[in-house]
C-alpha cells in the first residue's frame, strides 16, 4: 500500500485509545508506531485514553470491590482518587514512554491540567458518584504541545469549580476535545469491526453513516447496548466541529493507518450527511 498522508498534513486527528489494543502488547506497539508516523508526517496527533481494567486491578490490590451500575463504574471519592492516580500516572506515563521508545515526542496530560476539562457531576436516574460530565474544554495546553511538535497523551479525569476530581468516559472526553480542536477526524478504537447491520454477522459492516440516520437505527435496534454511547460520542464530536468520526477495530494491527490510508476506511465512518 502506498502511504499518502498529505491530505492530513497540518490537520488535527484525535484518537480515542481503548479496548484490546491497550492490553495486547503487539497491538499496543503497532498503535504507538502509527501515532509516531502520523506525527512525523506533520499531522497534529492527539491520543486520549481511558484505562478501566487498570483501575479495577488497583482497586482489587487495595481491597476495594469494583461496582458497576448499568455498565458504568460507581465512583465514590476514594475510587475517584484511585482512578486519577492510575489514569494520569501509571497508564498515561506508560503510553508516553512507549511513544518515545518508537522515536516520538510525547507529553502526558490529564483533564485537571490547566483546567482542561471543567466537569460537573453526571446527573441521571442512578447516582454514579464522582462520574463527571464535561461542561467546558480548554485546549490551550494541547495546542501549545502540538505547536511545539509534541504528541499530547491525555488521561480522562477532570474537576469541577470546587476542585473535586471526576472520572470521565473516554469516548465522551475524546469527542469533546476533538470538537474543541476542530479536528479533521476523530477515531475511536474498540473491539468490534464497527457498526454491524446484524451483530451476529461480521460481514454486515455499515461502512458509512450520516448523523441523521442514527436515530432510526436505534429505534430498529441495530444500534443498541454499548454501541449507543460510542456512536453518540462520534455524533457529538461532529456536531461540535469535527470533520468526520470513525469507529474502528483496534484488534487489527496498524488499524489507525489502515483507516486513514484507505478511501473506504476499515470501520464505520460518521459524517454530517
Amino acid at each position: 500500500m502506498k502511504i499518502d498522508l498529505q491530505k492530513y498534513c497540518g490537520k488535527t486527528i484525535v484518537i480515542k485509545y481503548g479496548g484490546n489494543a491497550m492490553i495486547n502488547e503487539t497491538l499496543k506497539r503497532s498503535v504507538m508506531e502509527d501515532i509516531v508516523l502520523l506525527s512525523q508526517a506533520g499531522i497534529r496527533t492527539v491520543l486520549v485514553h481511558g484505562g478501566g481494567p487498570e483501575i479495577s486491578n488497583m482497586l482489587s490490590r487495595i481491597g476495594k470491590q469494583t461496582e458497576f451500575i448499568g455498565g458504568l463504574r460507581y465512583t465514590d471519592e476514594e475510587t475517584a482518587e484511585v482512578a486519577a492516580m492510575v489514569l494520569a500516572g501509571k497508564v498515561n506515563k506508560g503510553l508516553v514512554s512507549l511513544i518515545q521508545q518508537q522515536g516520538g515526542k510525547a507529553v502526558g496530560l490529564c483533564g485537571l491540567d490547566g483546567g482542561m476539562l471543567l466537569t460537573e457531576k453526571l446527573q441521571g436516574e442512578v447516582d454514579l458518584g464522582f462520574v463527571g460530565e464535561i461542561r467546558e474544554v480548554d485546549v490551550s495546553l494541547i495546542e501549545l504541545a502540538l505547536e511545539n511538535g509534541w504528541i499530547p497523551v491525555i488521561a480522562t479525569v477532570g474537576s469541577d469549580r470546587e476542585g473535586h476530581t471526576y472520572n470521565i468516559n473516554a469516548d465522551t472526553a475524546a469527542a469533546a476535545i476533538a470538537g474543541a480542536l476542530a479536528a479533521e477526524k476523530l477515531i475511536s478504537m474498540t473491539d468490534v469491526r464497527g457498526l454491524l447491520m446484524d451483530k451476529d454477522r461480521e460481514n454486515s459492516l455499515i461502512p458509512r453513516l450520516g448523523v441523521g440516520e442514527v436515530p432510526q437505527l436505534i429505534e430498529r435496534g441495530i444500534i443498541s447496548g454499548g454501541m449507543i454511547p460510542k456512536i453518540q460520542s462520534c455524533i457529538d464530536g461532529i456536531r461540535e466541529g469535527v470533520g468526520e468520526a470513525s469507529i474502528i477495530d483496534g484488534r487489527i494491527e496498524h488499524s489507525v493507518l489502515l483507516e486513514l490510508l484507505s478511501d473506504e476506511g476499515i470501520g464505520t465512518r460518521f459524517c454530517r450527511e
